[in-house]
């Protein structure tokens, strides 16, 4: 993303913002609430077009007025929104097929399959093998890592080369934050891009290999975790909001 600018009105929401995820790399996108950090993130995904700006995705360029939430998915990129998207009163297979269900000759569903390969996903990548967990279990009886599981194991499932996640671990106790930061490692792990955005430096500093800093709409800092420690981290981001301040 080159030069990203986006305007509501007489808003400004973004100033000229760069942002680069290289392949197999997990991206810490910081900064508190009014940053600029969902915004940027719903012009990736194809939610919203930038008011200016370019937009590549593996070299090529992109048509941001032509660009789609459709169109980022069949580029192999899936967002999970911090606004929960999941059907709570729904069972969980119903949940990470909606609306691209697996279909027989016919036409119809083909709930064994989908159910089979539900089980597939909550084994494999959410790791929930107890005798309770069934692809026919409501969503109200996961734990609140467990439903972000399902939306990170969905976007795995349709073979995402880039997991955007928004705020993933807002809310959670550390126990299921602890959850979540196993589940981003596996998207890594599978050789995948993420880019976790969040205002919790100390939740995105374990997994993550860069950070980009945003603050009132602007690109503020960027730091690689090979080169500082969290609390050089933090020093750094104060210092940069700091110096924009000033």
């Amino acid at each position: 993303m080159k030069n990203i600018k986006k305007k509501f009105g007489s808003v400004t929401a973004l100033r000229g913002v760069d942002l680069e995820v290289g392949e197999n790399e997990i991206v810490g996108l910081l900064g508190d609430n009014g940053a600029g950090k969902s915004t940027l993130i719903k012009i990736l995904s194809g939610v919203m077009p930038p008011t200016e700006g370019e937009i590549y995705i593996r070299g090529e360029k992109i048509n941001p007025r032509e660009y789609s939430v459709n169109q980022a998915r069949e580029l192999g990129i899936e967002t999970v929104y911090q606004e929960k998207a999941l059907g709570e009163k729904q069972p969980i297979w119903r949940n990470i097929f909606i609306g691209r269900h697996i279909t027989n000759r016919f036409g119809f569903i083909d709930v064994d399959r989908v159910k089979q390969e539900s089980q597939k996903i909550m084994r494999e990548i959410m790791g929930l093998t107890g005798e309770g967990a069934s692809p026919e279990s409501r969503v109200s009886t996961l734990s609140g890592g467990e439903r972000q599981g399902i939306a990170i194991g969905r976007a795995m499932y349709f073979d995402a080369d880039l997991v955007i996640l928004d705020e993933p671990t807002m809310a959670l106790s550390l126990k299921e934050v602890d959850k979540v930061l196993k589940f981003i490692q596996k998207i890594k792990d599978n050789g995948k891009s993420c880019v976790y955005i969040s205002h919790n430096i100390t939740n995105v500093y374990p997994v993550s290999d860069r950070f980009v800093a945003l603050d009132r709409g602007e690109k503020v800092g960027e730091y690689f975790k090979e080169e500082c420690s969290l609390e050089e981290l933090n020093e750094a981001l104060i210092m940069a909001t700091e110096r924009k301040t000033g």
